[in-house]
């Protein structure tokens, strides 16, 4: 009897312990996720990131590679529009590059220690160990996480996380607003840890050979600027200076609130309306006059202007403008209301690399580039045009909200 009652114990036992080892509560799996996330070596991920804040939904194939300690690779592409663009981290800084424009952004940065991405598996770990309201669920096959989310787009609220049981893996992201609507939606179809690398996948050069340019077969110049600081506060000086870069034919549009090169103006590249010198204060008066400069000059047939379709409360459209520089067909639209905003579209020719201490910013769809202090300017690529949205009033979220609605045409 004693030996009967002496098996059931020890079975009993047992089964318990393998109960607890199959069933893990929030908190292990979060202290698990500390250390993995610590001892982790090196990933390589793919999958598709679906963006729901324009009218129709927009699908981009999103690739994401890591080496410790702090080489990232991120290739974006819109297969539609067949356009791509990889963002970079090596030892040269951090680069954003659209290689069939053959252009090349890049930043004094500390990305993306400083902003996390919806798609690195480091900011959505960080995402779930910070926050200690975090809610817990177990799925079939995965542990799942709703959190808050800490994006630099203010409309973002919350995120669930799926993370495969046996390995940690993410499986999927949701990104939801305040109203519980999802707004961003990552689903990884592949995932590996303690990927090998070759040197050459976070090398800026060897990205943009790989990618073949449709305006260019020549190698884009990588410009260092001469002086840092002085070039790009006497950007926003007046309206008069734009007046003159413009008629020179100047390229310091580049990269926002950035000092460019003087080799820049010796090459003579062909530049979008450098933002941070267009307007005053209110970012309208002298945009229109300055932009007129380069009017008269042949437009080229290819180019689609283009819109936003959100407008923030108590803000208007002013006029619209048709503007040329260097050839390079444009149009400029300027706002007024509670917000003055100028939003200048342009189809710039192939440039120089420079350097600039702007903020970048992820709009989704692409990285923008945030700069300037007292008037600020957003700038990014989107099919093959160079947009810059400048402001002395708009906030930095609204800015965000405007640049992702730029996605229709207008039927001019």
């Amino acid at each position: 009897m004693r030996r009967i009652t002496w098996t059931a114990a020890v079975l009993l036992c047992f089964s318990l312990v393998l109960a607890a080892c199959g069933t893990k509560d929030a908190e292990s799996v979060v202290k698990d996720l500390d250390k993995h996330v610590n001892n982790m070596e090196s990933y390589q991920g793919s999958g598709t990131m679906t963006l729901h804040t324009s009218q129709q939904p927009l699908e981009y194939k999103v690739e994401v590679s890591y080496q410790k300690p702090q080489y990232y690779r991120i290739k974006l592409t819109n297969e539609e529009k067949d356009i791509t663009q990889i963002v970079l981290r090596n030892d040269d800084g951090v680069f954003v590059l659209t290689p069939k424009l053959n252009k090349v952004f890049r930043f004094q940065s500390d990305w993306p220690q400083n902003q996390g991405q919806v798609y690195l598996y480091q900011t959505l770990v960080q995402s779930i160990l910070v926050d200690n309201s975090r809610e817990f669920v177990i799925d079939e096959d995965a542990y799942v996480f709703d959190v808050m989310a800490n994006y630099n787009n203010g409309s973002l609220a919350r995120q669930k996380i799926w993370l495969n049981k046996s390995d940690y893996k993410p499986v999927q992201v949701e990104v939801s607003d305040a109203n519980a609507a999802v707004m961003v939606e990552v689903k990884f179809d592949t995932f590996e840890f303690g990927r090998k690398f070759e040197k050459s996948v976070f090398e800026t050069e060897a990205n943009m050979k790989a990618e073949p340019s449709s305006q260019s077969t020549e190698e884009p110049t990588m410009a260092q600027p001469e002086q840092e600081g002085d070039d790009a506060a006497a950007g926003n000086a007046s309206g008069n200076e734009a007046g003159n870069a413009a008629d020179d034919g100047d390229d310091n549009a580049a990269a926002p609130g950035d000092e460019a090169d003087a080799s820049e103006d010796e090459q003579g590249n062909d530049s979008a309306v450098d933002g941070d010198d267009q307007s005053d204060e209110s970012g309208n008066d002298n945009a229109g006059d300055d932009a007129s400069a380069g009017a008269g000059k042949e437009t080229s047939a290819e180019f689609t202007a283009m819109k936003p379709s959100y407008l923030p409360d108590g803000v208007a459209e002013l006029d619209m403008i048709d503007i040329v520089f260097g050839g390079n067909p444009g149009q400029m639209t300027r706002y007024e209301g509670d917000y003055s905003y100028t939003l200048i579209q342009t189809q710039p020719k192939d440039q120089a690399a420079s350097l600039t201490d702007g903020m970048m910013v992820d709009l989704g769809f692409t990285i923008g580039m945030l700069s300037g202090e007292d008037q600020l300017t957003l700038t990014w690529i989107h099919e093959g045009n160079q947009f810059r949205l400048i402001s002395a009033n708009l906030p930095e979220s609204e800015m965000i909200k405007v640049a992702q609605s730029v996605q229709g045409e207008i039927g001019k």
